[in-house]
């Protein structure tokens, strides 16, 4: 507006004036309110701009880049937690520790090579044959390598023979399990063991195998290879799934999945001798439901997905990790009382696993229900300053709310043995499969899932077990292809 507009406006009198007034007081106060929610939004994008691997469940892969100078800034700070922690601890070997090499085969596995010195080093002498006798003492080195070509070849024939009594002719059979496939249980198993645990792919398998073996196997009877192995795990994989179903205590998970470029879930459940994968549409409550069963009975171990929200508190233990992730992530908030809560959360989170290891030694539940008394109670005082409506606490009061609704599932491993206050386990048995997802982006159709499903359960559970994944592939396909009873994985 112009002075001389105002000047005509001040010129009409009092009434035009006041209503001038009142118009522009509402403006303000519409964009005050305007202004008021554009900053909660700011606010709000700067708090999830803020989150990364360090505070929140969001994977490594997906951190906003950083520059060169941020990521040595970051290690240099690291390194210095890390020696603050170790007590100024070089890495690498330290003084005084007890070596470790390999040690040297008995002479009756090995195959002895002698060498004698060709001449006397003090007068150049050339030794004879005659004195080239072995000696008492002798320096050994030992040198591990493998054949040139390792595939032995079979050819299996059946000839025919005429009777002599009534002249017919009889061809001969071939032994059972010989027919099925021309590669044998070895090199199947080898196969099987190259693609699940070592997430080798089927052109690399196809390319090594010609370089080390001097074997030529196309990518399609490679997959021919992976599909018979599925039909074998089947029933093991069965019988896998109800013990691991039937413990009392499992962890488990979900990560993401593609199914001939569709969306998928890959679900597991994992226990300290065993493990599951399975392949779902989703990672809602209805793929809960069916991966456990409705007769399950045991304890739930996981983080705060809403789909877990299907089995009571008191039979679930929520992962302390991720409660220690959010409480990083508050106590760098904007707001000072949201990170007062981050900071006393996370020094609680500290003493909690402190007296967790300490447990570890001592071994005294009712010591460590002791011990968990006093965290309780701070916690649960600090949450219910937390969950007050506020706007100081706006930031963190659904956080609050949340661990107050689970409450008895953050203490279930202080009471319930064999219960883990972290769902580190199940973690850990998605990293391969996530590796392997990234690596063959996913499968193309159901039989390739059942294969994912099968050999990730049986290559986990022989980790799990110490156990070799190649000899019980091998064990199973042999057994299979004759008929015998199948080897169990549990």
């Amino acid at each position: 507006m112009e002075r001389s507009e105002a000047e005509a406006i001040y010129d009409t009198g009092r009434d035009s004036c006041i209503a001038l007034i009142l118009a522009l007081a509402q403006q303000v106060a519409q964009l005050a309110v305007h202004n008021e929610r554009l900053e909660e939004r700011v606010m709000r994008l700067e708090e999830e701009r803020r989150k990364d691997s360090s505070n929140s469940s969001t994977p490594p892969s997906q951190d906003p880049p950083k520059s060169r100078a941020e990521r040595r800034a970051q290690a240099r700070e690291k390194a210095k937690q890390w020696s603050k922690r170790r007590g100024e601890r070089k890495p690498g070997a330290q003084p005084g520790h007890k070596g470790s090499g390999r040690k040297l085969l008995p002479e009756d596995q090995v195959n002895v090579i002698d060498h004698y010195p060709d001449a006397c080093e003090s007068c150049g002498r050339e030794f004879t044959l005659d004195e080239r006798m072995p000696c008492t003492r002798f320096g050994r080195h030992q040198v591990a390598d493998l054949p040139p070509v390792a595939v032995i070849f079979y050819e299996h024939r059946t000839h025919r023979l005429r009777c002599l009594c009534c002249q017919k002719h009889t061809t001969a059979k071939l032994p059972p399990g010989v027919g099925d496939s021309p590669f044998g249980p070895g090199l199947q198993a080898a196969v099987v063991a190259l693609t699940a645990r070592n997430r080798v792919s089927r052109r690399d398998i196809s390319e090594l195998s010609g370089d080390l073996f001097g074997l030529h196997i196309s990518t399609g009877a490679l997959d021919a290879i992976c599909q018979r192995a599925a039909a074998a795990l089947e029933l093991p994989h069965k019988r896998l799934v109800e013990k691991v179903l039937c413990s009392p205590t499992v962890n488990i998970d979900e990560t993401g999945w593609f199914t001939a470029h569709e969306q998928r879930t890959l679900w597991t459940a994992t226990t300290p001798e065993a493990a599951i994968f399975r392949i779902a549409e989703d990672r809602h409550r209805d793929r809960l439901e069916e991966l456990l069963g409705a007769d399950f009975k045991g304890i739930v171990g996981s983080d705060r997905w809403w789909a877990y929200e299907l089995i009571d508190p008191a039979s679930r233990q929520a992962c302390w990790e991720h409660l220690k992730r959010d409480f990083a992530f508050h106590a760098a908030g904007a707001l000072a009382e949201q990170k007062q809560f981050g900071e006393a959360g996370g020094e609680l989170t500290k003493r909690l696993f402190e007296t967790w290891h300490a447990f570890g030694e001592h071994a005294d539940r009712e010591r460590l229900a002791g011990d968990m008394a006093s965290i309780q109670a701070e916690l649960r005082e600090l949450l219910g300053r937390a969950a007050r409506k506020s706007t100081y606490t706006r930031f963190h009061r659904r956080f609050a709310k949340n661990l107050i609704k689970l409450w008895p599932a953050l203490w279930t491993f202080v009471t319930v043995e064999g219960v883990e206050p972290t769902n580190n386990a199940a973690e850990r048995a998605l990293r391969g499969p996530v590796i392997y997802r990234k690596l063959s982006h996913g499968t193309q159709s159901d039989d390739g899932e059942r294969f994912v499903e099968r050999a990730l359960s049986a290559s986990l559970t022989c980790r799990l077990q110490a156990r070799s994944l190649f000899a019980y592939i091998r064990e199973l396909i042999t057994a299979h292809a004759r008929g015998d009873p199948l080897p169990a994985l549990v």
